[in-house]
Formats: structure tokens, C-alpha cells, sequence
């Protein structure tokens, strides 16, 4: 006798399951997602240097939402849609147009997870004083090897040949954000997750306003007018206007991973790479400083691209500052201390692809 699949009684036993923190929705196929509810908060409720206000997640078209709704799990790509589901190979080699169209393809209301977003997530977790561990090496947690997913290869953990990938939350607790069973899984390691609303463009920050990348009408090509720099005092401005906030780099040579980012209104191009040479800058995210006499504005706090604090911020920041480069979160397999909520990788062009590049839905009403 074939089994009748009614789609209310599976949000009903997840939501009975987790006590109404995860749902599942559905999208013009009918494919389900299982999402977590975050609701609004205020800035000066994590940290007074973020300034006041309703968080930037929360506010989409200059509307006030009242909560997001965040994949639990890394995607897959079903029927050209991305899909959340427990323990399946997450989706990579996908560009960062990929990730736009097969959220959007959803329907109303579902996108790739924003920047803002992210940074909504990390805070809430800084604030309550965990920040989950992950596949940060071949499997398992380079800060805790005991801690391990299943392979998706099938290998041993800590074993660097193969796919050291993990089935989306097949670890414990400790890799979920909130440190439940319940919780967002995966957000630090196995990956790295494009994310929306943000750029580097030739070294000068991008965004779209507040969280308006939730918007899947709005354009995030490379030639869109929506993008918009931000001055020292926060205030949005066209691109290329004189004194936006930028990363340079300091003590850059010509080859190889040389130097360190830094905030700056100014791009040295006596630092800039030679040809073909990667030109790749890094440093800890909580580490990261702006050249004398700039003050940054609570703007890129709120938006983790600058520190709101010295310490306890888990994750690196890379930094291209040549070309049109989009944002990847989190860190991969391989990263190790380097991986964390903090991490954000501005290295890769949008057509970049790889076995460690995947991504996850969100959607706001």
C-alpha cells in the first residue's frame, strides 16, 4: 500500500521534536527545508560599539521583520532549488550565482543567506557565550579531535586524502550554534557558504543596504547599481567615491601569501600583486586593524567586517584586494584555528567554484 506524505505532519513532529525552534517549509515544488526561527533583536543589546536599533537583518526594503528563518543545514540542489535536509553530501562547486538563482528559484521570500544574516547568528552566539566547533580537520575538530562527523568518502577522520567533507549534521552539539541538537549545524568548517549582500570590488567594501539582499528581485550582479560603499561615518555612498572604507594591505610584497589587511580609505598600489600571483593577505579577524586615523563606523562592526572586540572572535579574514571578490563565511575542512563564525574569505571571483564552496538558504516573509 503506498504511503500518502502529508506535508503538515512533518513541520508538526519536527516543530513537537525541538520545541517550535526548528519548522520546515516548503517551496513552489513542494520540497522541504528544515529552518531555524531567529527573532529581532537590538544592537545595543549584544555590544554598545554596534551603535542602536534594530539589527540590519531584520530591516528589508526599510521594513522591520520580525524574524528570519535560517537553513539548519548545508543545501543540496534538488530540481534547481536548494533544499536542507539532514544527513546529505552538501552541494559544492557551485559559483556564487549558482547559490543566488537556486535559492531565489524557491519562490517569494527565499535567498541565499545574507551577509547581515551571518553576522546576526554570530553575534547571537558571541552573546550567549558559545561558538560551535566543526569540521575544521579532515572530519573532525582540530580543537577537539574527539569530536567527529561521518565522511562522506567513508574515510577515517583526520585522514587528509579523499572527501573529507561531512554529511550535514552528522556531528554533535558543540557543532550546532547554539550547542542543541536543535541548533543551526555546520556553520563553522566542513564548507566554506557563499553569502549575500556583500562585495570587494577592487579593494573598496560593497553591500546593499540593511539585510535588502533578502530580496531576490534585488540584483547582485558585477554590474548592478545597488551596491553602495560606506564612508567612515557609516553613511552609504555610490562606489568609488573618495574616502570609503577599503582593505589594503600592509607590508605586501609581490608573490605568495605575504602581508596582513587592513582597514584603509586609501588602496596602495604599490602593494598590489604582480600578475598572476595570488596576492592573498590574511590575518585573525580579531586582529585586524585600521590605518592610523580612521575610525571605523558601527556600520562594519554590525556587519562583521570590522572587530567589535580583541578577543574571542573565532576565524580568520582574507582579503583580495584586486578584481570583484565575493564573500565566503565559516572556513572548510582544512582550516583548523583558522575556521570560526568570524571567518570570512574575500579571495574568490564569483565564477569560483571547488569542492569546499557550498552555501545555504534563508527566508524572510
Amino acid at each position: 500500500m503506498p504511503t500518502i506524505f502529508v506535508k503538515d505532519n512533518l513541520r508538526a513532529a519536527i516543530e513537537a521534536a525541538t520545541g517550535g525552534k526548528v519548522t520546515v517549509l516548503y517551496d513552489d515544488k513542494g520540497y522541504p527545508s528544515y529552518m531555524i526561527v531567529i527573532p529581532k533583536f537590538m544592537c545595543e543589546d549584544i555590544d554598545a560599539s554596534l551603535g542602536t536599533g534594530v539589527f540590519p537583518a531584520f530591516i528589508v526594503n526599510e521594513v522591520e521583520k520580525s524574524q528570519i528563518f535560517v537553513g539548519q543545514y548545508q543545501a543540496i540542489v534538488k530540481d534547481s532549488r536548494a533544499v536542507c535536509l539532514p544527513g546529505v553530501d552538501p552541494a559544492t562547486s557551485l559559483t556564487f550565482d549558482n547559490a543566488l538563482l537556486y535559492c531565489k528559484n524557491k519562490g517569494q521570500g527565499w535567498h541565499l543567506m545574507t551577509n547581515a544574516e551571518w553576522a546576526a547568528l554570530a553575534f547571537w552566539c558571541w552573546k550567549n557565550g558559545f561558538q560551535p566547533r566543526g569540521n575544521t580537520n579532515y572530519g573532525r575538530s582540530h580543537a577537539a579531535t574527539y569530536e567527529t562527523g561521518r565522511r562522506v568518502d567513508g574515510a577515517a577522520p583526520g585522514v587528509t586524502a579523499g572527501t573529507p567533507r561531512t554529511y550535514a549534521g552528522s556531528g554533535p552539539a558543540s557543532w550546532r550554534h547554539d550547542n542543541t541538537w536543535a541548533g543551526i549545524a555546520d556553520l563553522v568548517g566542513n564548507i566554506w557558504e557563499w553569502v549575500g549582500g556583500l562585495r570587494l570590488n577592487v579593494g573598496e567594501i560593497q553591500v546593499l543596504p540593511n539585510n535588502d539582499a533578502a530580496d531576490n528581485t534585488k540584483d547582485q550582479g558585477a554590474a548592478s547599481a545597488l551596491w553602495k560603499a560606506i564612508l567612515a561615518d557609516g553613511s552609504l555612498v555610490a562606489p568609488g567615491t573618495a574616502g570609503t572604507c577599503k582593505y589594503d594591505s600592509v607590508n605586501a610584497g609581490t608573490t605568495g601569501q605575504v602581508g596582513a589587511p587592513q582597514l584603509d580609505d586609501v588602496i596602495d598600489n604599490s602593494n598590489a600583486p604582480a600578475s598572476g600571483d595570488d596576492g592573498y593577505t590574511s590575518v585573525a579577524f580579531q586582529s585586524l586593524a585600521a590605518d592610523a586615523g580612521i575610525t571605523p563606523p558601527a556600520l562594519l562592526k554590525r556587519l562583521l567586517l570590522f572587530p567589535h572586540a580583541a578577543t574571542g572572535l573565532n576565524g580568520d579574514i582574507w582579503v583580495r584586494n584586486y578584481g570583484e571578490r565575493m564573500p565566503l563565511r565559516g572556513g572548510n575542512w582544512l582550516d583548523g584555528a583558522g575556521a570560526g563564525l568570524f571567518h570570512l574569505y574575500l579571495g574568490r571571483e564569483r565564477s569560483g567554484t571547488g569542492p569546499g564552496l557550498g552555501f545555504r538558504p534563508a527566508f524572510i516573509s
